[in-house]
Parts: C-alpha cells; sequence; structure tokens
C-alpha cells in the first residue's frame, strides 16, 4: 500500500521550498522594481504574473529542446535574447488584446525578462531533464507571481480604495472602488513608490521571521 501522507508531505515541502528557499522570490530582491511597479493595481500584478510564466516557462521549453545544439560559448547572451524575444511578444500580444492595458504595462512587462536573467533560472535548469526544466521554471515564476498579486491584494484597496482586474474597453475592470479614500492621505501614501518600499519592507521582515522558524523545523 502506498504511503500517501509521505507524498503529500514532500509535496508541501516542494511548495515550501519555492516560498522560503535560497532562490525565493524574497531571498535576493532580485525583482524589487517590479515587485513595487506591478503591485500598485491588482490588474498589473495579474499581469505581470502572467508575464512571469510566459518568459520563464517559454525560455525554459526551448532551452530544453535545443539543449543538443545549444553553443558552448555565448549562452548568457542567448539567454538574454530569448527573455527578450518572449517578454516583446508577450507585450505585443497584450496590445493586441487591450491596447489601453497594455500601454499602462508595458514597461512593467519588459521588467519581467530582466527578472528572468537575474534569478539565473536560465543557468540552473542547464543540468535537468526537459520536463524538469520547464516545471521548475514555471513553479518559480508562479511563485514571483503569487507574491506579486499578493501585494497587489494588500496595496490597491489601501492606496486607491479600488480593486481592478485586466479587462474591459479601458483596460481595466474596477471591482470595487471607494473614492472618498482618495481624501485620506495616510491611506494615499501606500499607492506611491514610498509605500510600496515600505510594503515590500514589511514582506521582506515576515519572510525572514518565517524563513527562519521554517529552516528551524528541517533541522534534525
Amino acid at each position: 500500500m502506498k504511503d500517501y501522507s509521505t507524498g503529500s508531505a514532500a509535496a508541501v515541502n516542494a511548495v515550501a521550498f519555492l516560498f522560503w528557499g535560497p532562490h525565493a522570490p524574497l531571498s535576493t530582491l532580485m525583482s524589487a522594481g517590479l515587485m513595487i511597479l506591478a503591485t500598485s493595481r491588482l490588474a498589473f500584478a495579474i499581469g505581470a504574473a502572467g508575464a512571469l510564466v510566459w518568459v520563464y516557462t517559454l525560455t525554459a521549453l526551448v532551452l530544453g529542446f535545443a539543449k543538443p545544439i545549444l553553443p558552448k560559448r555565448g549562452l548568457p547572451v542567448l539567454h538574454l535574447f530569448l527573455t527578450g524575444f518572449w517578454g516583446s511578444l508577450y507585450i505585443l500580444i497584450l496590445h493586441c488584446l487591450s491596447p489601453y492595458l497594455g500601454m499602462e504595462t508595458a514597461f512593467i512587462a519588459l521588467l519581467c525578462p530582466l527578472s528572468c536573467i537575474g534569478s539565473g533560472i536560465c543557468r540552473r535548469i542547464e543540468g535537468l531533464a526537459r520536463g524538469d526544466s520547464i516545471l521548475k521554471a514555471f513553479l518559480e515564476a508562479l511563485a514571483l507571481g503569487g507574491v506579486l498579486v499578493a501585494l497587489g491584494l494588500i496595496r490597491e484597496p489601501l492606496g486607491f480604495g479600488s480593486l481592478t482586474l485586466p479587462g474591459g474597453p479601458q483596460g481595466l475592470l474596477v471591482l470595487l472602488d471607494s473614492p472618498d479614500s482618495a481624501a485620506f492621505f495616510p491611506v494615499q501614501i501606500i499607492a506611491g513608490t514610498s509605500g510600496g518600499l515600505l510594503l515590500l519592507g514589511y514582506a521582506l521582515a515576515l519572510f525572514r521571521r518565517f524563513k527562519r522558524r521554517f529552516t528551524q523545523e528541517e533541522t534534525p
């Protein structure tokens, strides 16, 4: 009989490692600029999360299939080209689907290839099998995208008194709107860059605290 509890525990540990491991989104802050810009609106955070999954996964897919013919030298340049190509294609598709949303999130989406390169995922999947490399890239992008969405869910309601999703003729679908919150200056600060830095600082403090607890539980 299979021990499903052991398999479930291993799956939980694998998911937790994405958030507390050495390559977790908040461990290196390589994507700090992306976190600050993309989390001002939930719609922007969702768009950035989609761009991350698109760039990470398709880059890993190409590298996995092209591994036998890849040159030994110049791989960083190839990685930069691939991530930039997929990021540009994502922006083009977004412009075709929603021109307004494409214009508002173009710069944010351009940061996603830089995040992919800075994370070192292309280098870390070189020795993995094709399926494993694609899955690893997808999960790491999903973890970073999840952090963006979580911060967006906190920052937009506090800073703008609203909640938005990508879509609609103007690029944003407003689910919740509270115009009176704009008159409350302390809350409005959260919408600015300083508010993004403040929220990121709190998130980093929580990350370090829970990471310490997680590593202590893993230590026999």
